[in-house]
């Protein structure tokens, strides 16, 4: 069986197929996780929609026919749509709005963080604990799909998720807007207590099996770690961002 049909993230009724519905969809502001295109494919339309997926960070992935076909009968003209359940903003429109507010930044990154659950816990504790936004890549992290969704209890319909096309240049945003950015990293000798958490921030969190990405940890203002009892170093990453986001709100109280 293809792979298509066994994911549990895309339904018939999160499809949307065909070049100018596509284009049609990306114009009104249609959440749009991602633009699945044939091989090879050509046409004036699919360079507009080429163009609008840049415009509005939407990740296209280049698929053999066969995996269009998997997905519908219909006539696809080469390119599928896969709408997404979460409105994604944009990283310096929504500083401004927080700003704006009278809140001071407290944003969460994620890096390579693949579990959707784990997402969408992340996501509901974050807003439980009064952090605005999640910053995402558009690629290698776990869509938010209905799982996500679930898991987050609706947080992530309620907090700002910000996609980026590199977290790289995220940073540099957060710079720009005079946002300080941390690290989790187990090696490091500056503990979780320490942060000035009531100071404009972002916490970024990765993968539980590789961390965050060395570029980035470069780039960050400091980095720290959980103290832990024992030798035992595994947190969930969820868990992990729980017990940061709770030292940050009581900080901030």
């Amino acid at each position: 069986m293809d792979g298509y049909h066994k994911k549990p993230g895309i339904k018939k009724s999160s499809l949307i197929i065909g070049r100018q519905p596509i284009i049609e969809a990306i114009q009104s502001g249609r959440p749009i996780d991602k633009i699945l295109f044939q091989r090879n494919v050509t046409g004036d339309s699919i360079g507009t929609i080429r163009q609008l997926a840049r415009d509005n960070n939407i990740p296209i992935q280049q698929v053999p026919p066969e995996k269009l076909h998997a997905l519908t009968k219909a006539n696809h003209q080469g390119c599928i749509a896969i709408a997404g359940l979460v409105q994604y903003l944009d990283l310096q429109q929504v500083i401004d709005h927080v700003v704006g507010t009278g809140e001071t930044p407290l944003f969460i990154m994620l890096d390579g963080v693949t579990d959707v659950r784990n997402i969408g816990a992340i996501a509901r504790t974050a807003l439980c604990c009064g952090a605005q936004a999640l910053i995402i890549p558009d690629k290698g992290v776990g869509a938010l799909n209905e799982e996500a969704l679930k898991s987050s209890a609706g947080a992530l319909e309620r907090i700002h998720v910000c996609r980026v096309n590199s977290l790289m240049k995220a940073v540099d945003t957060l710079h720009l807007n005079g946002i300080k950015v941390y690290a989790s990293e187990m090696t490091a000798t500056k503990k979780v207590f320490d942060l000035p958490y009531t100071e404009p921030c972002c916490v970024i969190m990765g993968s539980e099996d590789k961390g965050v990405f060395p570029g980035l940890i470069k780039i960050c203002d400091d980095v720290f770690k959980i103290p832990m009892a024992g030798d035992f170093e595994s947190l969930n990453v969820s868990v992990a961002a729980g017990i940061i986001l709770y030292e940050a709100m009581k900080h901030r109280l």
